[in-house]
């Protein structure tokens, strides 16, 4: 045991900038070119924030489903309406992007492998919470990658995976809310929040891809300081 949490708490040396830039051209092809697969990665960290935040505002969070289609369905049981609702429905959109600029500033440090080890963790707690087969399987396959990756890999490997998969949260946040700009459906996020708060479907998605914008760019600002350097500079 002590052997194991020193592994997890030792840090790794933070890829320079060169090798980031080339873990972010992999990253932006996975996201472009295997869109189905990383937008299921999404959607279980926007499903996880649902999840997340039902619980924090008092719901009694009854289960997850991920379908096929790579949409997935938190389903909470509380009041159909007030605070705690919306709460929960604002949670879902910026999730992937807030939860890619945490594993940035954890990265930062040097935790690679605590990091891997902690979304293990997660992904593990959150089956338990998995209500359909679709889901169960892709959570199943999620789980058995990243346990491979963390007994498997040297720590400089499995450095390059955690940046992997940051890079991978940053740049699919927004383009999932580019694609909600495009069909925001009356059953989304910005559509019930509509109904419930009386303001308009636009607004909303227009928050969730300001705040997805926003986070995406300050977690590449972590990953490569010398981004923020240029930013400040003009």
């Amino acid at each position: 045991m002590q052997q194991w949490w020193s592994l997890v708490t030792a840090t790794q040396p933070v890829p320079g900038a060169e090798q980031q830039a080339l873990i972010g051209l992999v990253a932006l092809g996975l996201v472009v070119l295997a869109w189905p697969w990383t937008r299921m990665l999404s959607t279980i960290v926007h499903e996880g924030g649902h999840a997340t935040v039902a619980m924090l505002v008092g719901r009694r969070l009854e289960g997850i489903r991920l379908h096929s289609d790579t949409s997935g369905l938190t389903v909470s049981r509380g009041r159909a309406s007030g605070p705690g609702m919306v709460a929960t429905l604002l949670a879902g959109y910026p999730a992937p992007a807030l939860f890619g600029l945490l594993t940035a500033w954890v990265l930062s440090k040097g935790y690679a492998v605590g990091l891997l080890w902690g979304c293990l963790a997660l992904l593990l707690v959150m089956l338990l919470q998995i209500r359909n087969l679709v889901g169960a399987g892709v959570m199943l396959v999620l789980l058995a990658g990243m346990g491979a990756a963390t007994y498997y890999l040297e720590p400089v490997h499995q450095s390059w995976v955690a940046h992997l998969l940051t890079w991978v949260l940053l740049m699919s946040g927004p383009r999932v809310t580019m694609e909600l700009g495009l069909r925001p459906g009356a059953t989304s996020d910005p559509g019930q929040l509509r109904r419930l708060t009386g303001v308009p479907t636009a607004v909303w998605t227009g928050l969730f891809a300001f705040v997805s914008w926003a986070t995406a760019l300050a977690g590449f600002g972590v990953l490569v300081p010398q981004l923020a350097t240029v930013w400040q500079g003009s």
